[in-house]
């Protein structure tokens, strides 16, 4: 009687098999900040891929290219980045701006009226949302920090068919206060409470 021989499967020699590329994967490339040292470290942004084989700018893509647009003072690479109904809102005006045009105009009068040595420097950026958008920033004047100039901002982003790329559809700019209260701040915040809950009426007025 023979001896009973194990014989190895066949996939065992032909070595470990390899990880099968998944459909829609996401593929990882740096992207730096507009800022011109190295301090920063490099961001890593999803480049999309849809259809055919065709890569959309992701979100955080253009929001660094608003910032890039607004330095460089070029109103023409900022606009298309702005939805056509998109609003904006610096808390620094009572209100909103409201459309492309009004937005753009705003920003026109910005770019016109501030020296082109004064630029945005981005200090974080998120990059896993593909709608939405969070920003760190300052202000430097050649290259040295500008005073009660650093600020946060939020984004949020739809595709547009027109663009073949997301458009801001909506933003608010946050600005350091020159004017500090500290804990004067809690004493102001305790005392409209108090009023109130006295008089609930008036918070209808806001």
């Amino acid at each position: 009687m023979r001896p009973l021989q194990l014989r190895p499967r066949a996939a065992a020699a032909a070595g470990p098999a390899r990880p099968r590329s998944l459909p829609g994967r996401l593929s990882l490339r740096p992207c730096r900040s507009g800022r011109r040292s190295s301090r920063n470290a490099p961001v890593a942004v999803a480049a999309t891929t849809r259809g055919g084989g065709k890569t959309t700018a992701a979100a955080a893509d253009v929001v660094r290219e608003f910032y890039d647009g607004v330095n460089r003072r070029d109103l023409a690479a900022v606009a298309p980045l702005i939805a056509e109904g998109c609003v904006y809102e610096d808390l620094v005006f009572p209100r909103p701006f409201v459309g492309r045009d009004r937005i753009i105009g705003f920003f026109g009068e910005f770019m016109g009226t501030i020296s082109p040595d004064l630029q945005f420097v981005i200090d974080d950026i998120s990059a896993e949302d593909s709608a939405a958008v969070g920003v760190t920033w300052h202000l430097e004047w050649r290259g040295r920090p500008f005073p009660f100039s650093r600020g946060c901002s939020f984004y949020r982003l739809q595709e547009s068919e027109q663009q073949q790329q997301p458009q801001i559809v909506y933003g608010r700019d946050c600005v350091e206060p020159a004017a500090k209260p500290g804990d004067l701040a809690l004493v102001i915040i305790r005392g409209v409470t108090w009023i109130l809950e006295r008089f609930p009426s008036l918070a209808n007025r806001f």
